[in-house]
């Protein structure tokens, strides 16, 4: 019989990964969906308008068509730009704090410049954030 701490040292290690990958796509799998049922009771709530004899210019953009892209939803730049900044701030910090770790855990090795990926990334998100940024046409 195998020893604990080897089971735990070699199979926790493994799910590690899986358990993302397979929590991953499990979210992408319900959001859509979620989304999916948003548009199908916006189209039945419209349909039941419309045979009740509201006239459809005075009904609000159904959800599926642009509902949410009216600047203040899920689909708007504004939302989008804001997420890509969080992401960003994120990992700048993990970035740097990874280099600060690794150079006070060994400090004649350059093992900090592992750090560098992250920070680099996060400095891509920040931009790439300020590029989305909606401007004011005033």
């Amino acid at each position: 019989m195998a020893d604990i701490e080897t089971i735990v040292f070699t199979v926790v290690p493994l799910a590690i990964p899986v358990v993302a990958i397979v929590g991953g796509i499990t979210l992408a799998i319900v959001r859509t969906r979620g989304q999916q049922k948003i548009a199908e009771l916006d189209r039945r709530e419209r349909i039941a308008a419309i045979e009740r004899g509201v006239d459809p210019a005075t009904l609000p953009p159904p959800a599926a068509m642009g509902g949410y892209e009216n600047g203040n939803g899920w689909g708007s730049r504004l939302r989008r730009a804001h997420g890509l900044m969080i992401g960003g701030l994120v990992t700048v910090a993990v970035g740097g704090a990874l280099m600060i770790f690794l150079s006070t855990m060994e400090p004649g090795h350059k093992h900090w410049t592992i750090g560098l990926l992250p920070l680099f990334t996060g400095f891509a998100l920040l931009i790439a954030s300020r590029i989305v940024w909606p401007v004011d046409s005033k």
